[in-house]
């Protein structure tokens, strides 16, 4: 067997795992999230906010306008997940509920 090619088993469990998480689409939100979820909101936020700055950041240290105008498109793109993000845990966003 190819060390580089995975095996039949491998590729039957990958399988199983994807139609089990296909199976547990959830129709609406919860009312109500989980710790676990809370915190994981809260990274995914993080994450977001530190790459839109860096993206921010380096753009104005860019030369090159190609440079510059790709890392403005991403910053652009992890600020509309940043607030994408920020809609989904607002209280006051009725809309959610």
């Amino acid at each position: 067997m190819n060390m580089y090619q995975p095996s039949n088993q491998f590729q039957q469990s990958q399988f199983q795992q994807n139609q089990f998480q296909q199976a547990q689409v959830m129709p609406e939100p919860p009312k109500v999230i989980s710790t676990k979820d809370s915190l994981y909101l809260q990274d995914a936020m993080t994450w977001e906010l530190t790459s839109m700055k860096k993206c921010f950041h380096f753009s104005r240290e860019a030369v090159d306008p190609e440079i510059k105008a790709a890392l403005d498109r991403v910053g652009q793109l992890h600020m509309h997940h940043y607030l994408r993000l920020l809609n989904h845990v607002n209280p006051a966003n009725t809309a959610n509920r």
